[in-house]
């Protein structure tokens, strides 16, 4: 076992460059084919949060009260654009959210890219201007920055070696960022499915488990979500797309999935944070959270009013026949906006804003032949056979509807 001592020591070192890559690359090796105690992830965690700078806002006042600091983290699934609306409807309910985020790789897209796609947004705030808009506007949406920078080193060494599903690896990773960030409690959602980073709800459980009870110790009161990734949220997936989709939610409208859980993990953020009285779905209804969104993109040097991209280059697969909607598989979705290039393969790369995909008809929805079922966006066409042959297989459409899975599988915490 290791002690206390020995993950302090190894992390710093690591973090300073006093430890070589190849002497973590065989601990981490060790850590994957045997595991951590609970004792064991929560020192490292610990001590990857103390190897930067723990953001402290609790001096922050608005309108003469304490900011009550909440925020969400998702394991990341395919449309998965619930922060866009979910945030301000939080901030419009009286919450302040600290919300680092991040930029996608391989097939789960990125907070932060899809809000880059808003012309003139930045994610690049220092923690001056982090405090600025908490007091201000309620909310800012950051690049995580120098937090946990123990983190960004060892993530990127688990990806060129191997060991990056590991359990308690991944719950450390997640966690000593955002409890860097300066939140006072935290809601996890945890994907489980196809198009998730966790296939199966046992492993998806235990994940959360790990994360709540690494919050709850360290004084952040913590739960989460498990929440189905089998099928996409919402009918887009891409950047720019998606951002338009969250505005439709915004204004009172938008696929019924995506308000079922904004409003879902809405209230639980409130109640983490211990607002009580206030109603999420009013704040769509009476245009409050749209009014704290576009403040927030404001304050960030988003422009709202210039159009969004979009992909000069379209494809649209039409149904061979009628019928139903069968399954539609979130990964061969991911993947297909992938290739149209509204993802990235290695951190750093550059992504389309205006690609993805439009799915134009939902698992249970009647299809008449020679319908549009899905149109792809991209600004390369020789993108479009890749992204093609990935969506080929994702959907059936047959006589029958499939069967319905619950979008809120249960809770923990």
């Amino acid at each position: 076992m290791l002690s206390d001592a020995a993950i302090d020591w190894v992390i710093d070192g690591y973090t300073h460059g006093r430890v070589a890559d190849e002497q973590m690359s065989a601990l981490l090796m060790a850590i994957f084919l045997n595991g951590m105690t609970v004792a064991e992830t929560t020192r490292w965690t610990t001590a990857m949060v103390a190897s930067g700078e723990r953001f402290d806002f609790t001096d922050l006042r608005r309108d003469g009260r304490s900011l009550a600091l909440v925020d969400k983290h998702s394991t990341g699934g395919v449309g998965d654009k619930i922060t866009i609306p979910l945030l301000p409807v939080v901030m419009a309910c009286g919450a302040a959210v600290p919300q680092a985020s991040g930029r996608g790789l391989g097939h789960t897209g990125g907070t932060l890219d899809k809000l880059e796609s808003i012309p003139g947004f930045t994610a690049e705030l220092s923690k001056d201007r982090i405090r600025q808009q908490l007091s201000e506007v309620g909310g800012a949406i950051f690049a995580a920055g120098e937090l946990a920078p123990a983190d960004r080193k060892i993530y990127a060494l688990r990806d060129i070696t191997a060991t990056v599903d590991s359990t308690p690896l991944i719950a450390s990773s997640v966690m000593s960022k955002k409890l860097a960030e300066g939140a006072q409690s935290l809601v996890l959602d945890v994907k489980v499915g196809r198009g998730a980073f966790l296939k199966t709800e046992d492993d998806a459980r235990e994940l959360a488990r790990i994360m709540v009870d690494l919050g709850n110790s360290d004084g952040v009161p913590t739960r989460a979500l498990l929440t189905d990734m089998n099928c996409p949220l919402g009918r887009t997936v891409g950047n720019s797309v998606e951002v338009t989709e969250s505005l439709e939610v915004l204004a009172g409208g938008g696929p019924s999935d995506v308000v079922a859980l904004t409003l879902a993990l809405a209230t639980e953020m409130l109640d983490a944070a211990g607002i009580d009285g206030a109603d999420p779905a009013e704040t769509l209804r009476d245009g409050s959270a749209m009014d704290c969104f576009r403040a927030l993109v404001a304050a960030q040097g988003g422009d709202l009013s210039r159009p969004l991209p979009i992909g000069a280059v379209s494809e649209t697969v039409t149904a061979p026949h009628g019928g139903v909607m069968g399954d539609l598989d979130a990964m061969g979705v991911a993947l297909a906006a992938w290739r149209l290039g509204a993802g990235r393969a290695q951190p750093g790369e550059p992504v389309q804003f205006g690609a993805g995909v439009r799915i134009h008809r939902k698992p249970g929805e009647p299809v008449a032949a020679g319908e549009a079922l899905f149109t792809l966006y991209t600004e390369t066409a020789e993108r479009l056979p890749g992204a093609l042959a990935e969506l080929d297989g994702a959907w059936t459409v047959g006589d029958t509807e499939p069967t319905q899975r619950p979008l809120i599988i249960d809770r923990i915490g």
